[in-house]
């Protein structure tokens, strides 16, 4: 009889089965949760949806795991993408377009600490819903994300007004 370890995710919280998965090197995260957020992307990149959601998973992935191995940019697109999808009412596909707008230019992104209180949803509650509603959890998990980062919420704003449109000014 054995008896299951698990295995807490530094950057969610999640708490799985220890399979001893090697975790992602740029990422705070488990090998067990990083194969979780695989499994979700095969998912969203073989919906070929118009919307593209499956940006919307990458960045609250990229904002729910910050700190550890993750790197500022990764951390502060992750939150631009939220704001740009959850308040202003971009697809994934325009998110997109506007991280790669911003990407253009080299800058020196600050390390921005993870928040005290987690997401109340993960990876894995997406991954666990059925088919029918798993795009609206997905909207759900985006939504905690951003609401867990409430602090930072503003500098998010007002540093992606100021990086997306400064070349148009």
């Amino acid at each position: 009889m054995s008896v299951d370890t698990f295995v807490k995710c530094p950057g969610c919280g999640l708490n799985l089965s220890d399979r001893h998965l090697p975790a992602a090197d740029r990422f705070n995260t488990t090998g067990e949760c990083w194969q979780v957020y695989c499994e979700l992307t095969c998912y969203t990149l073989t919906k070929e949806d118009s919307t593209f959601i499956h940006q919307h998973v990458v960045d609250a992935y990229e904002a729910q795991h910050a700190g550890g191995a993750t790197r500022p940019i990764t951390v502060v697109f992750g939150l631009i993408g939220l704001y740009l999808a959850l308040e202003k009412g971009y697809t994934g596909r325009q998110v997109q377009l506007a991280h790669m707008k911003i990407g253009r230019r080299k800058r020196e992104w600050p390390r921005l600490e993870p928040p005290e209180q987690p997401a109340e949803l993960t990876v894995l509650d997406v991954a666990q819903a059925t088919a029918a509603n798993r795009d609206e959890i997905i909207m759900r998990w985006t939504a905690s994300v951003w609401k867990s980062w409430d602090t930072r919420h503003e500098w998010v704003r007002k540093t992606t007004e100021r990086v997306l449109y400064e070349e148009d000014r």
